[in-house]
């Protein structure tokens, strides 16, 4: 059996027909198009183009990232002589506890398992027939890349939906930074009055 892809309509001369693999589907384009016989073909109306795994791919990051607001150290300082003069300066074992590398892990963590299920959310839209979906790998340079990389592709062929996922994305951005930011300035005016010598 041929590949999939656009082919001389045997009904329909002047006309390519997209060729699934196994058969016609009811998708033409003029033969005079060069442009257009490389495109992808619209997905069938109704198509399951959200997944779970691509929402666990958009919220997975941030995790860690509640794990940081929960995180409350306890700042304790010790004094630093140098020459005549002394400085209070924190130590690195109030900060450096368990509960911060386990933030690290959670976040190393999060990584992998954002790239696993980018693989199995281009695989599901392959099975719904996406022809050339968004290539997996490119959440191994950040989740944020694969999100809208996705979700245009998937708008392209499945008018008007396919853009939530990038919505959501950038609503838990920044609602989660914003909430970072505050945490940093409480825990830096916690700290700043301790530190003066």
């Amino acid at each position: 059996m041929p590949a999939q892809g656009w082919y001389p309509a045997p009904d329909r001369p002047g006309h390519v027909r997209w060729w699934d693999g196994r058969m016609w589907t009811p998708h033409y384009q003029p033969m005079y198009r060069p442009s257009v016989m490389i495109g992808r073909p619209p997905l069938r109306a109704g198509a399951a183009i959200y997944g779970w795994t691509i929402w666990v791919v958009a919220f997975l990051p941030y995790t860690s990232l509640l794990l940081e607001l929960a995180w409350n150290p306890t700042f304790r300082y010790r004094t630093v002589t140098s020459g005549r003069s002394q400085v209070r300066i924190v130590d690195a074992t109030s900060v450096f506890t368990p509960f911060y590398f386990a933030i690290l892990v959670s976040a190393i963590l999060a990584y992998g398992l954002v790239i696993w299920f980018a693989y199995l959310d281009t695989r599901r839209l392959e099975a719904q027939g996406l022809v050339r979906p968004f290539h997996w790998a490119w959440a191994f340079l950040s989740p944020i890349v694969y999100v809208i990389g996705r979700s245009v592709i998937v708008h392209q062929v499945a008018r008007p939906r396919g853009l939530a996922p990038v919505w959501a994305l950038v609503a838990a951005f920044v609602l989660g930074y914003g909430l970072a930011t505050i945490k940093m300035v409480s825990l830096f005016s916690m700290m700043a009055p301790s530190i003066s010598t």
